[in-house]
């Protein structure tokens, strides 16, 4: 069974392609534009264990907001296409990652519900590069108003700005893994009383 998903979104501001494979191992091929952001994306690849393709072409000349907010919600439509109707999924889990002085905690819910709590220190420094740090929780509102998932991120203490995002997508990486493998246990169930997610 092929758990992929492929979405193209085209707007008078950004032009983007997201694919990706959620049995994959890890290979990442990232173009956006915005340095910082492109090293996040390859985070969750690596760490998530997903084949992912992402071609942005954005204004860039007016700012990263357009860009980074398309990518995101394109690659929450293709993350929920690639899971079909989450047949035989784990669909719970969480996980934590640190990184130096931060640490990320993660916890979702492949539910079809979307939620976001994103909880991160105060007074990160505002920009890493072209990367504006207030983009982090846009980021994650937008993969899940399209992945459709209940997802709790918190970063109870940190003090640089880079750890402070990248242990956020490492986490987040591990998370989704853990909930999107197929469980063992239950083989074809969807895991819901009610019998659909």
């Amino acid at each position: 069974m092929s758990r992929t998903g492929r979405v193209q979104r085209n707007t008078k501001e950004t032009s983007v392609l997201v694919e990706i494979d959620l049995d994959g191992t890890g290979q990442a091929d990232i173009s956006t534009g915005v340095g910082f952001y492109d090293h996040m994306l390859d985070q969750l690849a690596r760490h998530g264990l997903f084949d992912l393709t992402v071609k942005t072409d954005g204004d860039l000349h007016i700012d990263t907001h357009h860009t980074i907010e398309d990518t995101s919600l394109a690659l929450g439509a293709a993350f929920k296409e690639a899971l079909g109707d989450k047949r035989g999924i784990v669909r719970f889990a969480n996980s934590a990652v640190p990184l130096d002085e931060s640490l990320a905690r993660v916890t979702v819910d492949l539910s079809g519900r979307p939620y976001l709590v994103h909880v991160e220190p105060e007074g990160m420094a505002p920009m890493i590069g072209s990367y504006d740090t207030t983009m982090t929780r846009h980021i994650l509102e937008s993969f899940v108003a399209q992945a459709q998932v209940a997802l709790h991120v918190e970063v109870p203490y940190g003090r640089n700005a880079h750890h402070i995002v990248e242990c956020q997508f490492k986490a987040l990486a591990r998370a989704l893994r853990y909930a999107s493998e197929l469980d063992t246990r239950q083989p074809g169930v969807i895991p819901s009383t009610k019998g659909a997610l």
